[in-house]
C-alpha cells in the first residue's frame, strides 16, 4: 500500500498560518496607549519596511537549508561565517533570556485579572515590600517552578494551556464585534477622530520626534513571529507563485488587522477617561491589555443601557475571560521557551563552544543549561524589580528590553542575506530577489529599520534624564554578544591548537590520506573542551 502524499498548504492555509503566528492581540491596547490611532501609521510603515522583505529574505533561506538541523545558525555560517552566525545566534537566544524575564513578572497581571477582574498586583505588598518587588519574587518561583517542571520531562502541561491559544484568538473577535456595536449604539467614537488624531499621540510621552521614532521598534515587534515562515517554502503548494503572494497578502491582511484593531480601539476607549480614570491601578505596559478590556466590557453595558453595576460586572468578566486565557497561553509558551530555544542554540552550534557541563543531557533536555538559564533569569529580574522604581517604569523597562533584544537578531540574519545571494555554491531553489542589486536594497531597508528603531528605543530614556533606562535596555544585548564573543575565541584558540596537534600525528603515523579525517575526529574529541 502507497504512502499517502503529504498535503501542501494551500494560499489560503499558508495566510491563516502566518496570521497566527504573527498577529498579536496585545499589540493593539498598547499601540493605542502609546500613540492613539497615530500608531496605524506606523505599523503600516512597519509592514511595507520590515514585514514584507524580510519574510521574503527568511523564505528564501527556509528554502535553501530545508534540511539542515542548526536552524538560524547554519543559515549565516554558510552564508556569512560561523562567527557572526553564532553571534547572531547567542543574541537570538538572549532574547528569550529577557522575553522570561518580561513574561515571568508580568505573567501575575493575568492571573490577578483571571481571578479579580482587575490588576490588583500593585497592592500586593505582603513584608513591607513593593508591588514591583513582589512581582519580582514571584517571577523568581515561577521561574524555578518552570524550569523544576520541565527538566524532569513532564513537558505533557503544554497540551493544558494550549487551550489558552484558541481563548487568546477569541479575544480579537470579542474586540472587534464589541467594539463595532459600541459604535453602532453610540452613533460616535470614544476617542475624537481627526487628521491631526492620526499623526500626533494623546500620550505626553510621545509627543516629540525621538519619542516617535522611538515608536518604531514597538512596530516592528509586533510583526515577531516571523521565524515560522523559513519552515513553511517546502510545505507549500506551488511554492514558486503561491508563496510570495500569500507573504504579501499576509503583510496586507497583518498591517489592516491591527488598523482595524486600533480604531475598534477607539470606538469605545476614551483616552483621558481609560487611562486616567477609569482604573484604580496604576496604568502600564504590563496591565494596559487588560485594562482597556475591562472598559470595553463597561462601555458595551453602558451602550445597552444596563445600570452602572451591571455595566462594571460586564466589564470584570471581560477582563477575567482575557486574563485566564493569557495566562493558560503564556503558561503553555513557557513550558516551550524554557528549553526550546535553549536545545536548539546547543545543539544546532559547534559543541566544542560550550563547556562540557552544559551539554549534559536528561530525558533529551540540557539540564545543566537549563539550571544556568534559571539562575541568569533569576539574576536580572532581581536587578530589575529590586532596583528601585515604580510599577509603570518597571514594565517599560522589560518591554524595552523584550522588543530591543528580539530584534537586534534580525540586523544578523539580514546582513548574512548578501552572503547568501552571492554564494552561488548554495543551491536556492526559490528565489523572490532574483539579483544581488535588490537583494541588496532589500538589506539595506531591513537593517536601517530596525536599527535605527533600535537605537532611538534605547537612546531615549537617557535623552528624557533616564540614564539607567537606557543602560538596562541595552544591558542584556551587550552582555550577552560579549559572553558570545569570548565564547567562540576561546573555541577558535582551542581548534587551533588541536590542528597544530593533528599535522605533527599525521606525519607521524604516515596515516594514509583518506583516514585524516578519522584522525581528525578522534584528536578533537580528546581535545574537547571540559568545564
Amino acid at each position: 500500500m502507497s504512502k499517502p502524499k503529504k498535503q501542501k498548504l494551500t494560499l489560503v492555509s499558508l495566510i491563516l498560518m502566518i496570521f497566527t503566528s504573527v498577529f498579536g492581540f496585545t499589540n493593539i491596547p498598547r499601540a493605542f496607549y502609546l500613540m492613539g490611532y497615530a500608531s496605524i501609521l506606523w505599523y503600516i510603515l512597519a509592514a511595507v519596511t520590515f514585514f514584507l522583505p524580510f519574510a521574503f529574505m527568511l523564505s528564501e533561506y527556509g528554502a535553501a537549508f530545508k534540511s539542515r538541523k542548526g536552524g538560524i545558525y547554519s543559515w549565516m555560517a554558510e552564508s556569512f561565517n560561523p562567527k557572526f552566525a553564532f553571534i547572531g545566534t547567542f543574541m537570538w537566544y538572549a532574547s528569550y533570556i529577557i522575553w522570561m524575564v518580561n513574561v515571568g513578572s508580568g505573567i501575575w497581571i493575568p492571573l490577578s485579572n483571571a481571578i479579580f477582574g482587575v490588576d490588583k498586583t500593585q497592592q500586593w505588598t505582603p513584608f513591607g515590600l513593593s508591588g514591583v518587588q513582589t512581582l519580582g519574587i514571584l517571577a523568581i518561583f515561577w521561574i524555578s517552578l518552570i524550569t523544576f517542571v520541565s527538566s524532569k520531562g513532564l513537558d505533557s502541561i503544554k497540551k493544558v494551556t494550549s487551550i489558552g491559544g484558541s481563548a487568546v484568538a477569541l479575544i480579537n473577535v470579542v474586540l472587534f464585534l464589541g467594539g463595532l456595536t459600541i459604535l453602532l449604539l453610540n452613533g460616535e467614537m470614544a476617542q475624537p477622530l481627526s487628521l491631526s488624531a492620526l499623526v500626533t499621540s494623546p500620550n505626553t510621552s510621545y509627543t516629540t520626534m525621538i519619542q516617535v521614532f522611538g515608536f518604531l521598534v514597538f512596530a516592528i515587534f509586533a510583526y515577531g513571529g516571523l521565524e515560522v515562515v523559513g519552515g513553511l517554502v517546502d510545505e507549500t503548494e506551488n511554492a514558486e507563485k503561491t508563496f510570495p503572494k500569500g507573504v504579501a497578502i499576509s503583510a496586507v491582511v497583518i498591517a489592516i488587522g491591527y488598523a482595524v484593531g486600533i480604531f475598534m480601539m477607539g470606538a469605545f476607549t476614551n483616552w483621558n477617561f481609560a487611562f486616567t480614570q477609569f482604573s484604580d491601578a496604576e496604568v502600564t505596559l504590563g496591565n494596559v491589555a487588560y485594562i482597556a478590556m475591562n472598559n470595553m466590557g463597561y462601555q458595551l453595558g453602558l451602550a445597552l443601557n444596563l445600570s452602572n453595576a451591571t455595566a462594571v460586572t460586564m466589564g470584570v468578566w471581560v477582563s477575567r475571560y482575557m486574563g485566564l486565557s493569557m495566562f493558560l497561553a503564556l503558561s503553555g509558551a513557557f513550558f516551550t521557551l524554557i528549553f526550546s530555544p535553549l536545545k536548539q542554540l546547543i545543539e544546532g552550534t559547534p559543541k566544542e563552544v560550550w563547556p562540557k557541563f552544559l551539554t549534559k543531557t536528561k530525558e533529551d533536555l540540557p539540564i545543566n543549561a537549563m539550571k544556568v538559564q534559571a539562575a541568569i533569569v533569576i539574576a536580572i529580574i532581581a536587578l530589575v524589580s529590586f532596583g528601585g522604581s515604580g510599577a509603570k517604569y518597571f514594565f517599560e523597562v522589560l518591554v524595552s528590553m523584550t522588543n530591543v533584544s528580539m530584534t537586534i537578531p534580525y540586523m544578523f540574519l539580514s546582513i548574512a542575506f548578501i552572503g547568501f545571494k552571492k554564494k552561488k555554491e548554495i543551491a536556492k531553489p526559490f528565489e523572490i530577489y532574483k539579483t544581488q542589486s535588490i537583494a541588496n536594497v532589500a538589506v539595506v531597508v531591513v537593517t536601517f529599520v530596525v536599527g535605527f528603531a533600535n537605537v532611538f528605543t534605547i537612546l531615549q530614556p537617557a535623552l528624557n534624564g533616564d540614564v539607567t533606562g537606557t543602560i538596562y535596555s541595552i544591558l542584556g544585548p551587550v552582555i550577552f554578544g560579549i559572553v558570545a564573543v569570548v565564547m567562540y575565541n576561546r573555541y577558535e584558540k582551542k581548534r587551533v591548537q588541536v590542528v597544530q596537534v593533528i599535522e605533527p600525528e599525521v606525519a607521524k603515523e604516515k596515516i594514509p590520506t583518506t583516514h585524516v579525517t578519522e584522525k581528525q575526529n578522534e584528536l578533537k574529541n580528546s581535545a574537547s573542551l571540559e568545564e
